[in-house]
């Protein structure tokens, strides 16, 4: 056993957890979907089968107990209620520790799993009481019309048998039970079985301790042939049993196609060669013909059709599965791809410069292919790195459910725009934040059902949470329909903690923005979940360290929005590259409108105010030299980049315009944590670094020192 098959079943376990959880919340909303059931079944299958492979015991052996329950509900045995639900999501939280718990070498409860795996005996042992003295096998009938999906085989290696299984007539008498063995064959993988009855005499002929119906199953398994055989090693004396591989795979650009019924009879020994060229003069099918003249029994030609139509259905998924192959890549591998791409990127700047400043047009022209190419494998890289946000999205259900029932509350979690793509890293670090954001919808926002039905609302509240892109922006929405931020109590606190003067008019927005602020809470009551003034600055932090904003709305009694923008990815950006003195900065380009002149007279017509007119617009800026403080002199001619921020547009005077540059973000060290201007460095192709000026940032602090001077 290797630690690489371990990391990679972690892997899997995880992503079925994920499944499981999202099945489980879906069941009880609607208990008798059938299709759900089956996921949970599967997933339930999947994690006990991987484990014990892998060397997982403890967690195949506690699952076990989980699938056998849920046996019982697909075969309609054991209703789906909200208890079994609640018992199940513990199962999974359970699975999960246990699956951590393998790296971090920690052991978990066994108390806890004890009384999990007690509590599921438990149903076992009442639908015993119900159903009688033998628990239901979980076997559909061999006639059963609903085959194993053909796509859960996933992409391994697989075969198909043809499997003709004939028990003889007193099989049942060495307590051998044709059923059982057909439920193990479907257990090895997708399984059609079709039950022939043409054996059986009439009524009054027939003994009940005999045996006369026969099997032919078609069976696509990842199992070897000699798994196959095992299933019938204790009742190969008392059968005829005939065993064929009939496929081994179908390549992507192999025929879909497969034999012919007739061509299928005759391999099987059912018809003669003979017997079929001599129907093939009629326009009939030959499945009709075959019938119609009373050669076959229509068993047998209803088997050869199933077998034709399993082995066309698994090519078409082998070759689906094939097409769209996947592979597992580490985190730290694909980080360390970026990281080199990155370098590329540094390097490919570096000889576009020195071809300029050469005016060699050959090496000009290879530098252009290097920069193209370099931009393709830019591209690329980052798309592997993106992730649609619903993989987030669905881990909140679970988190609103279980906290509305704490709270005793009514709450339903609707999302929107699950296919939006964000960069894997912000994805990671967006968890928190969002935590925090819902927990206080759901504490703060949303009222009791009493409340909000003496409010004339449905006792039932609503959260609503959305991503959509923007340009190379994602937006995150968070809307609630409770009772909105209190303008009042947020105003009282803030005075009492000193931010604000008793006398301070302020808009609304910043009046919201003060709960951002350490130590700050409005509620009347330290609760489990909320109270503490702890959560909204560490929400904000995140924010800021993902390059990112957060802004709220509210109306009194109608809800709140908080709504976060952010970045696409962290790694590599396009920035117009500026200088001022010496020094070189860059500015993200998605959010730059335009760049103008700011001469001496311009600055003399404002009579000492940051204004300018642009367009006819009057613009206030920030000077950069004179905010960093920096020494030497202006040009006599500056520039003004103009950008929009948070619907404002604000102006940014710099020396010198250098033009666009591809940006390669380094982080900072620890000596800048508090730098909050800057949020990152990248290197220049001439060997400068250059700082990346964080611009929403850099227009908060200025706003606090004008606040200061005033």
């Amino acid at each position: 056993m290797t630690d690489i098959h371990q990391q990679a079943f972690q892997e899997e376990a995880r992503e079925l957890l994920c499944e499981l959880e999202t099945a489980l919340l879906e069941l009880e909303s609607t208990p008798a979907d059938q299709e759900l059931i089956g996921r949970v079944f599967r997933a339930m299958h999947t994690i006990k089968g991987s484990g014990a492979m892998f060397g997982f015991e403890d967690i195949a052996s506690f699952t076990h107990n989980v699938e056998t329950v849920y046996d019982l509900v697909r075969n309609g045995k054991m209703p789906v209620t909200k208890d079994l639900i609640d018992l199940t999501l513990s199962a999974c939280d359970q699975i999960r520790k246990m699956v951590e718990a393998f790296d971090t070498a920690t052991v978990t409860s066994d108390e806890n799993t004890e009384k999990i795996v007690s509590a599921f005996r438990g149903l076992l042992q009442d639908a015993k009481a119900q159903g009688g003295d033998t628990l239901p096998q979980g076997v559909p009938l061999p006639d059963s019309p609903e085959p194993t999906a053909v796509g859960d085989l996933g992409k391994e290696k697989s075969l198909t048998c043809r499997i003709r299984f004939r028990p003889h007539h007193d099989i049942f008498s060495y307590g051998t039970n044709p059923v059982l063995l057909l439920k193990e064959l479907r257990d090895l993988g997708v399984c059609h079985i079709v039950a022939h009855t043409d054996a059986i005499p009439e009524l009054a002929e027939i003994d009940p301790e005999s045996c006369y119906a026969y099997w032919d199953i078609i069976l696509t398994t990842t199992q070897s042939l000699n798994a196959v055989r095992d299933v019938f090693i204790f009742a190969e004396d008392n059968c005829e049993l005939k065993i064929d591989v009939i496929d081994e795979g179908a390549a992507v650009d192999e025929d879909l196609d497969y034999k012919k019924v007739g061509e299928i009879l005759i391999e099987r020994g059912d018809l003669s060669g003979e017997e079929v060229k001599n129907l093939l003069g009629t326009q009939k099918r030959i499945g009709e013909l075959l019938v119609d003249s009373g050669l076959i029994d229509p068993g047998k030609v209803e088997s050869a059709l199933a077998e034709q139509k399993h082995v066309r259905e698994i090519r078409q998924k082998k070759q689906a599965a094939e097409s769209a192959a996947s592979i597992r890549v580490p985190a730290e591998k694909l980080d360390g791809l970026v990281n080199m791409v990155g370098e590329l990127v540094t390097l490919q700047s570096r000889l576009s410069q020195i071809a300029g400043k050469m005016a060699d047009m050959r090496l000009i022209q290879i530098a252009e292919d290097v920069e193209r190419l370099t931009a393709e494998i830019r591209d690329n890289t980052m798309s592997i790195r993106m992730l649609p946000i619903g993989t987030l999205f669905s881990k909140f259900q679970r988190l609103v459910r279980d906290l509305s029932r704490d709270l005793g509350k009514e709450i339903v979690l609707t999302t929107e725009g699950e296919e939006t793509e964000l960069d894997k890293t912000v994805i990671e670090r967006l968890n928190d934040p969002l935590v925090h954001l819902i927990r206080n919808s759901i504490d703060h926002g949303i009222e009791l059902p009493g409340v909000r039905e003496a409010a004339g609302k449905p006792g039932q509240g609503h959260i609503h949470l959305t991503a959509e892109h923007s340009g190379a922006n994602v937006f995150l929405k968070i809307q609630d329909d409770g009772a909105g931020l209190n303008i009042e109590a947020i105003r009282a606190k803030a005075v009492e903690k000193g931010l604000i003067p008793p006398d301070a008019v302020l808009p609304e927005k910043e009046l919201f923005s003060l709960i951002f602020q350490p130590g700050f809470s409005t509620a009347q009551t330290v609760t489990s979940v909320s109270g503490r003034g702890v959560g909204m600055d560490v929400v904000r932090k995140s924010i800021d360290t993902l390059q990112g904003s957060i802004e709220i709305e509210s109306i009194k009694g109608q809800g709140s929005t908080v709504t976060l923008k952010l970045p696409l990815t962290l790694a590599i950006i396009d920035g117009l590259l500026v200088k001022i003195d010496e020094q070189f900065f860059v500015m993200p380009l998605s959010i730059i409108e335009e760049c103008v002149e700011l001469s001496r007279e311009d600055v003399a017509k404002a009579h000492g105010k940051k204004i300018a007119e642009i367009r006819g617009e009057i613009v206030p800026y920030i000077h950069l030299r004179g905010h960093f403080m920096m020494g030497g002199n202006a040009p006599l001619i500056e520039q003004i980049v103009t950008a929009r921020i948070d619907g404002l547009r604000i102006g940014f005077v710099v020396d010198q315009v250098v033009g666009e540059y591809q940006t390669v973000i380094k982080t900072l060290g620890r000596a800048y944590r508090n730098v909050v201007e800057v949020s990152g460095a990248t290197i220049l192709g001439d060997g400068h670094v250059a700082l990346i000026l964080d611009l929403p940032r850099l227009l908060q602090k200025a706003e606090m020192e004008e606040r200061i001077r005033t």
